[in-house]
């Protein structure tokens, strides 16, 4: 007996056409069928997906899934099995020209442009975030590998920063890209020190003032990086450096490094990507992370060539699709308390940027990155802490 998505399949697209023989040929190296019974298939429910699909990309098929003219019950598996099979590089979308041409020629995080994304993303309002993040709000991924719980995980992850980088007390911590302050509260409860973290988010900065009034040492700054002067002991950067932009990477990095001590240690945390000359997702871009760029590893090296010695680097990324998938339960969990104030298409919107993050760390098709770099070399060398 037909099913329900089925004769929608039947009513809305031509089986023989060449663009749909195209994609269910392609779909099938993936192992996904169109209108199939498993969770992971893809359920067409209006006309144009696929064209939409083909002509502009994961802009299209987003948008396409925003206006809910498709579904996959796993979106995760989806986007995993999809990247897997490595289907996108195998479409050609017209390589989405203006996105192209203004992603390599303007500087689009600048000092004006750089507020963007807090204004877009960051200040949808700290109620939101701590409905789906830890108990601190930290909204980086977490390390789970003896980790059984989102709390446990961030919890492990910051305090493996903080014996990376040699924490001791009385020390002065400069976090980059601070974000709701988790960091700098567990490092001056744990190990004794005083920090200084910078936000472009109003929201952030806002609840920083929580942490000030149960009296730990911490200041926030609403301020661009690139405005920063003073000298700290150590340098965080957890999850900043994806917003930093590759016109601004050197300049980035020279900043850090003037405000480094000599005998400091700088631990940058970010996601990267496995090929240096691809662009941003236009989706994301568009809809999640304004100017938002990821780094490759060649990035990063040019960006410290001469400034900066790299005493460790280490690769977690697999734990961010664990990590993405329990911020994903927990913003399921919460969704009836936000409904009203964000509607239909905010849902499918944020359980698209999830679902197809976690499937896109689950894939390896991108990264999750650690660095331990140093001004001069550790003069023992440094020892790996894990």
């Amino acid at each position: 007996m037909e099913n329900t998505a089925l004769s929608h399949h039947h009513r809305f697209f031509d089986e023989h056409s060449s663009s749909y023989r195209f994609i269910a040929d392609l779909l099938a190296k993936a192992d996904i069928q169109i209108d199939g019974e498993r969770a992971w298939d893809i359920q067409l429910m209006a006309p144009g997906v696929i064209e939409n699909a083909l002509a502009r990309g994961n802009l299209g098929l987003g948008e396409s899934y925003i206006e809910g003219h498709w579904e996959a019950e796993r979106l995760d598996d989806f986007f995993y099995r999809l990247l897997n099979a490595r289907l996108p590089e195998q479409v050609n979308t017209g390589k989405l020209i203006y996105h192209a041409l203004a992603t390599r020629l303007l500087n689009r995080q600048s000092l004006k442009r750089a507020w963007r994304v807090g204004e877009a993303h960051y200040d949808l309002g700290n109620d939101f975030y701590a409905a789906m993040l830890d108990r601190r709000m930290t909204y980086t991924c977490g390390y789970w590998r003896e980790a059984t719980t989102l709390d446990a995980a961030q919890e492990a992850k910051l305090d493996l920063i903080c014996r990376k980088i040699g924490l001791e007390p009385g020390m002065r911590v400069l976090d980059i890209g601070c974000g709701w302050g988790s960091f700098m509260a567990y490092a001056a409860e744990h190990y004794g020190v005083e920090c200084v973290g910078l936000t472009i988010s109003r929201e952030q900065a806002e609840y920083g003032k929580t942490l000030i009034h149960k009296g730990l040492p911490v200041e926030f700054r609403l301020q661009d990086y690139r405005l920063e002067s003073e000298q700290f002991d150590r340098i965080v950067s957890i999850g900043m450096f994806e917003h930093v932009g590759h016109k601004n990477y050197r300049d980035f990095m020279a900043m850090a490094h003037r405000c480094l001590t000599e005998d400091g240690l700088f631990l940058l945390h970010t996601i990267g990507k496995n090929v240096r000359d691809t662009l941003p997702d236009p989706w994301i871009d568009k809809y999640i992370f304004p100017n938002g760029e990821l780094p490759s590893l060649t990035h990063v090296s040019e960006a410290t060539d001469g400034l900066f010695i790299t005493e460790d680097m280490h690769n977690f990324g697999a734990d961010y699709d664990r990590t993405l998938m329990a911020w994903y339960a927990n913003f399921e969990a919460a969704w009836p308390r936000f409904r009203d104030q964000f509607g239909d298409a905010f849902y499918r919107m944020w359980r698209y940027y999830l679902l197809s993050c976690a499937g896109a760390f689950r894939a390896r098709h991108i990264q999750l990155w650690q660095f331990v770099l140093s001004k001069r070399g550790v003069a023992d060398g440094y020892h790996r802490i894990s």
